[in-house]
Parts: structure tokens; sequence; C-alpha cells
């Protein structure tokens, strides 16, 4: 078979599909612990064994033969933990095709996965208990409530005796892998048990893992990094794995290396802006006790490796056992499963440095590291067996010859059959063939790179995709929400693209104005811009530019050439109407006041006009807001308030209080009033987190306090409150 690459390994891959790798692992590794998941509540770490795992698939599995049959969709729609591992199995152990999507955990997460809903047609949604009690009362749109909720933790036991075989093959399609939540009609890639298993085998062998390995995972379950290495690599080479919450780590990244050091992993990593994150972020006081010398694998991939992230990592952390050689910068896609290339393992990133000009050209020239102009590009590692990478002129479909830049086209077992539903896309995505030799199919990536002595260097994207901390969001989607978010602005004219912002990738949009508006409020419209990308996109604005009409540059047929706009607004070519910009300097550096500019050192008694005056002052100083326009009964939503800036709130405030907070608590109330009435109410537990804990104690709100605290809004407030719903129902957003 193709994925039993390695036949020297101590454990063996058995079968030919993943319900026969999890079945022999618990035959064989039973009472062995293959997943823990530290919550971030403080609360009870939650173990389980490979028995527990299959046994539960099986219980999972056998209820969902009563209800679909295979080959039909399920919608897992989970937070972060166990639950989600067992589910995934459990369509699998059903025969039944799974369908991540983004977890719950704000009131309008729900909306994000209509497009994904009416692209997959599934015929079940699977959850626990509390989220399926909640989107009957709450969050979630018509279309998902009218499909059957399974609460997935209420099924017992004994329902694995209802369990049959089903009937699959390594050919199956095991789950959709959708690639974007976006707007626009989304793609879901359809992996077979044949592909995962491949990719688990090429995974295993770049890195080097072993029975004896052991990872650390934050990374988000629904998307392939988190499911495919965090989930089913440490099943397929007998290890262990740790999971954390992606929120807990943005509160705290040091949790990250913490649980690293304290569970000697060997295996951890994440996108570039992870190791940015931790490298400005973790104070010198808080590095001290960490022991990274355990950790061999240091996976670097998502989105562009910047060598100066890499060298920034190394000189805070190198002192506390992390070394150099431990980076494994990678490439790959969901197209491609996972990983297409990447290592060797235990050797020092390959960074070279040509000139930036006329790599714009596709062409690679090297230059000495003193020269201004250089740019330092970092190699993606090498392709790994039975993975073929090919560069090719995007135009004439043939292939590069060496030192010149192309579209990266992948070919190999791991690649899957297409997208879901989507047969243009597919042959477009999927069928690719060189124009001589007619050799073929390839994927087509729509990277750009180049390779030198058999290492791959990604250094753009031919198609549009914008990267921003790991995700990606498709510009016309952010486009669409821009050209609605303020009358006036001129439908069909805008461009979104991204920017280098102090060494990252960071989103900026031009937007042409209604030739007719001489009057528009362009304060208002910047303003709107910023809250509506906030809103539904969930993603920093960098900089803004109101244009007048005509300035864009568009293609004879009438399509966005946002290459060519991006390079006018930088070269500063545009005359520009209005225009808004974020300082460079980070928010989250912003220091935090408290009166006296100290960080309490214990919790603070507070009333809620204290809390109240603090939390105006720190949105409109984190979101570059006049003060003035920081209302108490405005919903935080109004503000143009992204994740990150929430968390970072919250984080803020929770140094602020001194005591622990949830990094979604800005989320759990509409507006600063009624936060702050919640604030100013005695804490559950006003402990101080414990320095040494792997967790931060969160509190926990009332779970009937969010409906109380709507039910105190005024009626201006309560008719504020519903439009931004409404909104958010009309456009489907996030």
């Amino acid at each position: 078979m193709h994925h039993e690459l390695d036949s020297s390994s101590s454990v063996p891959p058995v079968g030919e599909t993943l319900v026969d790798l999890l079945r022999h692992r618990a035959f064989a590794m039973g009472d062995k612990q293959v997943f823990c998941y530290l919550p971030g509540d403080g609360g009870q770490e939650l173990a389980i064994t490979y028995r527990g795992l299959h046994e539960r698939a099986m219980a999972i599995g056998g209820r969902l033969q009563q209800l679909a049959s295979p080959g039909e969709r399920a919608l897992l729609l989970f937070p972060p933990g166990l639950d989600f591992i067992a589910s995934f199995f459990g369509c699998l152990y059903a025969g039944v095709v799974a369908v991540p999507i983004a977890p719950p955990g704000r009131k309008r997460f729900a909306w994000s996965a209509v497009p994904i809903f009416e692209a997959s047609k599934p015929s079940l949604v699977l959850s626990t208990a509390f989220h399926c009690e909640k989107a009957a009362h709450s969050y979630v749109p018509t279309p998902l409530l009218g499909k059957p909720w399974i609460a997935v933790d209420t099924i017992e036991s004994d329902r694995r005796c209802a369990f049959r075989e089903p009937q699959i093959d390594k050919r199956h399609t095991a789950f959709l892998q959708y690639t974007s939540g976006s707007t626009s009609v989304p793609k879901g890639v359809m992996l077979s048990h044949e592909n995962l298993l491949h990719n688990a085998a090429l995974i295993r062998q770049a890195f080097g893992n072993t029975t004896e390995s052991n990872a650390v995972f934050w990374l988000p379950l629904h998307h392939d990094m988190g499911l495919i290495g965090g989930v089913i690599q440490p099943i397929y080479c007998g290890g262990a794995c740790t999971l954390l919450a992606p929120a807990a780590f943005l509160q705290r990244p040091v949790l990250w290396l913490e649980t690293i050091s304290r569970r000697r992993a060997t295996v951890s990593g994440g996108p570039d802006f992870a190791f940015d994150l931790c490298a400005r972020k973790i104070k010198p006081e808080d590095r001290e006790g960490l022991d990274l010398s355990s950790w061999e694998v240091a996976f670097v991939g998502a989105e562009p490796i910047r060598a100066q992230t890499l060298d920034r990592f190394e000189e805070a952390f190198a002192p506390y056992g992390f070394r150099r050689e431990a980076f494994f910068p990678c490439y790959g896609l969901a197209e491609a499963t996972l990983m297409v290339s990447g290592g060797p393992r235990m050797t020092p990133p390959t960074v070279i440095h040509v000139r930036g000009a006329a790599l714009a050209r596709h062409r690679v020239q090297d230059t000495a590291a003193s020269d201004p102009a250089a740019r330092r590009v970092v190699a993606c590692g090498t392709k790994l067996p039975g993975q073929q990478i090919t560069i090719v002129d995007p135009e004439t479909l043939l292939a590069c010859k060496d030192g010149e830049v192309g579209e990266i086209w992948v070919r190999g077992p791991s690649v899957a059959c297409g997208y879901y539903g989507r047969p243009e896309a597919t042959t477009a995505a999927f069928l690719a063939y060189l124009a001589d030799t007619r050799e073929g199919p390839f994927l087509r990536t729509g990277d750009l790179g180049f390779l030198r002595d058999g290492r791959l260097f990604a250094t753009g994207r031919l198609k549009d995709l914008i990267i921003i901390r790991g995700r990606n969001f498709y510009p016309e989607d952010i486009e669409q929400s821009v050209e609605r978010a303020y009358e006036g602005l001129r439908g069909g004219y805008c461009a979104a693209f991204s920017v280098d912002g102090d060494g990252v990738e960071r989103l900026a949009i031009v937007q042409e104005v209604e030739p007719r508006r001489r009057n528009l409020d362009t304060h208002r419209a910047l303003h709107a811009i910023r809250r509506a990308v906030a809103a539904r996109h969930e993603v920093e604005v960098h900089a803004i530019a109101l244009v007048e009409a005509g300035v864009l540059p568009k293609t004879s047929s009438g399509k966005m050439r946002r290459s060519a706009c991006r390079e006018q607004y930088l070269s500063g070519e545009m005359k520009i109407v209005a225009e808004w910009k974020a300082d460079l300097e980070d928010p989250e550096e912003l220091e935090e006041e408290n009166g006296d500019g100290r960080v309490s050192q214990g919790p603070r008694r507070v009333t809620a006009s204290d809390l109240e005056a603090w939390l105006t002052e720190r949105i409109a100083a984190r979101l570059r807001l006049p003060r003035s326009h920081v209302h108490v009964t405005t919903p935080f939503v109004e503000f143009g308030m992204s994740s990150m800036d929430a968390v970072g709130i919250a984080v803020d405030l929770e140094r602020w209080l001194g005591r622990p907070l949830s990094p979604t608590a800005i989320y759990n109330y509409p507006t600063i009033s009624a936060l702050a009435r919640w604030l100013a109410s005695p804490p559950v537990d006003s402990r101080p987190a414990d320095k040494n804990s792997p967790v931060l104690r969160i509190d926990a709100p009332d779970p009937g306090q969010f409906d109380r605290e709507i039910r105190r809004l005024t009626a201006d407030e309560m008719e504020q409150f519903a439009s931004v719903v409404e909104e958010m129902s009309r456009q489907g957003g996030q």
C-alpha cells in the first residue's frame, strides 16, 4: 500500500482505513493514554486511552448507523476537547463523512457555518448537550436547526453493541476539509482514507515519530493542521498528544511552552505568527523555569515563514534549551491532505538572500546579506517520498528552468480527488497537465516558488488568497463586506490585499467612492468598514483608503487587478480621498493603566462605574478610536473589534483586576455596561492564577447571566443590539 513507507518502524501501520488503524492500536496499546486535554478554565485534565477512544467511537458510530446511511455527511460543531475526537472517529466507524467546522463560543459563530451547511448538505449535526440546548434557544440560524442535533456526550457506552462494521475501503471519503468559512461557495476537499494514511506516513517519517513521541497542540481541531497533525498523526505513530484550547494559547502564549516543558514534548509547532507571538509577548521573567531541550521538531507552516521570526524565537528561548536545528519549516495545503515538503529534521533552516526586485519579476538572483535590497527566503524543506513537486509557468503551463519562479504543482497519493460538489473547481485545481509532455494530472496549488538543491522555496501566491495569523481569507468575501458597510461606497470597486506591516502580513483595503457622493462622511465610512470586517471576518485591518471612482485597475473583462492595485497603493500613486492606518506599534504593547500605572497585585474591588471608565479607555486605545466614540451602551461588535482585540482586552482586564477571566469574556456580554455590571458583582473564584499551573483559572459566567443582561438593556440599547444581530443575519457573517 502507498502509505507503508517505513517498514523498519516498531509499530507498522495496519489495514487500509483509519478505522483499521484505531482498532489495531486499541488492541495493541489499549491502556496507553493517547490524548490529554487541558481545559482553559482551570478544571480537571481530561484524558482518554486508545481503548477508550475505540469504544467511544464504536458507541457513537453505532448510534449514527441508526440515523444515517454510509456516505451521508455529519456537521461536527464542537468546542475544543475530546468530544470532537470521539465524534470524528465515530463518523468514520459509521461510514458517515465528517464535516468539521469552527467551534461555538460566540453568539455570532454559527452564521459562518451556513455556507458550509448549504454546500455539504449534512443529514446530522453533532455537538455536546450544552451546545445543543443553547442552539435551540439562541445563536443558530434556522437552516441548521432543521436537521437532527445529536448530543454525543449523552450517548451511552452500551451503544457500541449496536455497531456494525462499515463497508468502506481506502478510496472512501473520510471527511471534508473546508478550506474557507467564506461567504462565497466554500470548497470542501474530499480526503480519502488512503490520502490520510499516506500523508500520515510522510509526516511520521519526516518528523521521525515513534511510539515514544509526545506532542503538544493548541491548533484548532477543525482545521487540517490540528486534526491531521494533532489527532491522526499521534494515533498513526502510536504516540501521545496533549491538547490546549486555541483561546488559552492566545490569552497566555507561555502556556504553550510551559506545557512542552512540563510534558517533555518532542513535537509541536504552528504558523509563523505563533512563534512571533511567543518571542514578543513572553517576558523574560515568565521564561524562568522553562526547559525546551526535549523539543525535537518545531514545525513552522500554514503561512509565509519569516527568517526574522526564527531568529527572534531562537534568541529568546535558546537560553532555555531550545535549539535552532529543531525548527522544521514545511509547506502544505488541504488539497494535498496536509504536508508536501519539510525537513530534514534536526538541521538548521536553510535561509538564502535574493534580490527582492528580481523576485517580483519571478527571477531568483542571489545577493549578499549586506545588500539593503536583499530579501531573506526560508526553505520549506525537501520533497517527501512519493510526492512530485514541479515548478510551472502558470501562463504557458511549461516546466520552469532553474532560477525561475513559477506555480508549485504537486502530484502523489496524498493529493485529494477534488472538491465536494464542485466539478468545475475540481477540474481547474486537480486536473492540470504540462503543455508539452502532457504529464499529469497535477494539483495546481496557486502558490509561487522555486526549487534549489532539492529544497522548495515558497515566495508568494499566484492567487489572491490572504493569509493572516495562519487563517485564510478570500479577498472577494472581505470586499463584499466592505461595499455593504456604508452607503456611498461603490459596489464592485473594492480591492482587499495583504501588505507587509512591521514584518507581518496585514490586511489593506482600497475602496472607491460613488462618483455622485460629494458629501460622504468619510470618517463614519472608514469606521463602518473596520466594524464590518471585524464583525464578519474577525481579522484586524491595517489600512483603509477611500479613492475616487475610476482609480482601481481592472482587466478588460472587468476583473479586479489586486496585485496592480497593491503596487499603486504602496508606491503612493493613488489619489486618496480619505485614509485610516493602524499604528505600527502593537496595541497589545500599550501600557495597562489602572490609575497609578501599575498592574494590580491582588483582587481589586471596583464598581461598575470604575469598570466602565477603564473599558472605555482601553477599547478606545486599542482600537484607536476617539474616546467620545466609545459608548457604554454600544454593542462590542459595533466598535469593529476582532477576536484578537477581544482576547487582548480580556488579558489586560484580568491583570488590572488581579483575578482570572475567560479569554472570551468580552463576547459573553453585549455592551461595556453589561460586562461592567457582571464584573462588579462578587466573582465566583477570585483567587489569583498560580503561575506554575498548567492552565488559567477562568471565571465561568452564570449560563443565564447573558439572558438577564439582555433583559436589563434599555429600549434604545435593545434596538441597537437587535439591529446588529439582524445585520449579521442578512449578511450571513461570522
